[in-house]
C-alpha cells in the first residue's frame, strides 16, 4: 500500500474512534504516524496535535448540535489546561525520542485498560474547583507532551469531577481536547520542519470524515463493544511501540 492510502485508512480509524467514544482514537494517531508512515516521535506528536485539533473540533460541532456539550463547565476545565499544555508542548522537543516513545506506549496501555474496564465514576456530591483545576491542568500537560487528546482521561474526569452525565462528558471532552491541542501547537510553532504535509493532509481529512461516521455509529452499536475493539487495538499498539524502541 502507498503511504497516502495508509494515511487515509489510519485517519479514518482515528476519526471513527474519536467520534464514537470521545477518546481513545487520538491515541492511535501517533503510533500510526511512526509505525506506518515513518515519522519521528517528535514530528509524530506535533502532527498528531494538528490532526486531533481538527478532528475534535469537527466532532464537537456534531455533539453541540445535539446539545451534548456543557460549554461553561468545559471551558473552565479547558482553561486550566492551557498553560500546562503550552509548557509541556515546548518541553517535548527537548526530550529524547526513545523516552517519548516509551511514555507514549505507557499512555496507550493505560487507555486500553480504561476502555477494557470502563470507569465507574459517579457524579460528585459537590464540585471542588481546586480538584477540577488540577484535573484540567494534568490533562493539558499530557496533551501537550505526547500529542494526544486525552479523551480517555477527560471523559471520566468530567463525570467524577464536574458531575456531567456520560453523554455530555463525551461531547464536552472534545471541547477540552480542541483547546489543549491548539495551545500545545502554538508552543511547537517553528519546530515542525520535518512534517510531511502531503501525508498529514489526507490523514486529517479522513479523520474528520471518520468522526462524523463515528458519531452515527455510537447511536447504533453498543458502547461496550466499541470500547473493547479499540482497547484491543491500543494494547497491540503499545506492545509494538515498546518492541520498536528496544535496542
Amino acid at each position: 500500500m502507498t503511504p497516502i492510502v495508509l494515511a487515509l485508512i489510519a485517519g479514518a480509524v482515528v476519526g471513527l474512534a474519536l467520534g464514537a467514544l470521545g477518546g481513545g482514537g487520538s491515541v492511535l494517531a501517533v503510533p500510526a504516524l511512526i509505525l506506518l508512515l515513518g515519522f519521528t516521535p517528535s514530528a509524530a506528536t506535533t502532527a498528531s496535535l494538528i490532526i486531533v485539533a481538527a478532528t475534535s473540533a469537527t466532532a464537537l460541532r456534531a455533539h453541540a448540535r445535539d446539545g451534548h456539550v456543557a460549554w461553561k463547565a468545559g471551558s473552565l476545565f479547558a482553561a486550566a489546561g492551557i498553560i500546562p499544555a503550552y509548557l509541556a508542548g515546548a518541553a517535548a522537543g527537548r526530550v529524547p525520542e526513545a523516552v517519548l516513545t516509551v511514555a507514549f506506549a505507557a499512555i496507550a496501555a493505560l487507555a486500553a485498560v480504561r476502555l477494557f474496564r470502563p470507569s465507574s465514576s459517579r457524579p460528585p456530591e459537590r464540585i471542588r474547583p481546586g480538584k477540577a483545576a488540577g484535573a484540567g491542568a494534568g490533562l493539558g500537560a499530557v496533551t501537550g507532551f505526547l500529542g494526544v487528546g486525552g479523551g480517555f482521561l477527560a471523559v471520566p474526569a468530567l463525570v467524577s469531577v464536574l458531575g456531567l452525565t456520560m453523554r455530555r462528558a463525551v461531547g464536552t471532552s472534545l471541547l477540552v481536547i480542541t483547546v489543549n491541542s491548539l495551545a500545545a501547537l502554538i508552543a511547537r510553532t517553528g519546530t515542525g520542519g520535518g512534517l510531511d504535509w502531503a501525508l498529514i493532509g489526507p490523514f486529517t481529512g479522513a479523520a474528520i470524515l471518520g468522526a462524523w461516521d463515528g458519531k452515527r455509529l455510537s447511536t447504533r452499536v453498543s458502547g461496550n463493544s466499541l470500547q473493547k475493539v479499540f482497547a484491543g487495538v491500543l494494547l497491540a499498539v503499545a506492545v509494538f511501540m515498546l518492541i520498536d524502541v528496544i535496542p
